[in-house]
């Protein structure tokens, strides 16, 4: 009996795929094309080999989420992921509004992932690269008690990046 073949986790695929979009040797235009992408729109052929070449086999079922993921490391080229730089943290450091934070935080589906794009280029416009595994927990979890901890993570390092200032 064959096992099944083992899921990388959510770490490894970000890291890759951040690594990717964001080398020199990824063509310009390319990654043009997935900047330009917006979540509920057709999107280029560029993100689909993108997607069957890095992103989870799982994909297609958040397939919107997964739009949302690309098209905002694109936009953060060159510097889009930091391991080390919460979202809540990255936010607090560019002087994001608490207002601007609370409705994202709020939000959910569609409007969720908009949100999320205005706040990635607020960070791109700042140069303010973030961990995009939280990015990407940020839209790809569903469950709701999971989704409340992680909203509150946010929110304290938000708070706590203030309080060290």
């Amino acid at each position: 009996m064959g096992q099944a073949p083992a899921v990388e986790p959510l770490e490894v695929i970000i890291t890759r795929m951040a690594a990717v979009i964001c080398s020199s040797r990824f063509p310009t235009g390319d990654r043009a094309a997935l900047r330009r992408m917006v979540p509920g729109h057709p999107v280029p052929l560029t993100f689909y080999r993108f997607a069957f070449s890095y992103c989870p086999e799982n994909w297609q079922s958040y397939r919107e989420e997964w739009i949302s993921i690309v098209a905002g490391m694109a936009l953060m080229n060159p510097n889009a992921h930091d391991p080390h730089m919460g979202l809540g943290s990255a936010l607090a450091k560019t002087n994001y509004s608490e207002a601007r934070l609370e409705r994202l935080l709020d939000s959910n589906g569609a409007v969720r992932r908009l949100l999320f794009l205005r706040t990635v280029r607020f960070l791109a416009a700042k140069l303010q690269p973030f961990n995009w595994v939280e990015g990407a927990r940020f839209l790809l979890t569903s469950d709701a008690e999971k989704r409340e901890a992680l909203n509150a993570r946010i929110a304290r390092d938000f708070y706590n990046y203030e309080r060290k200032e």
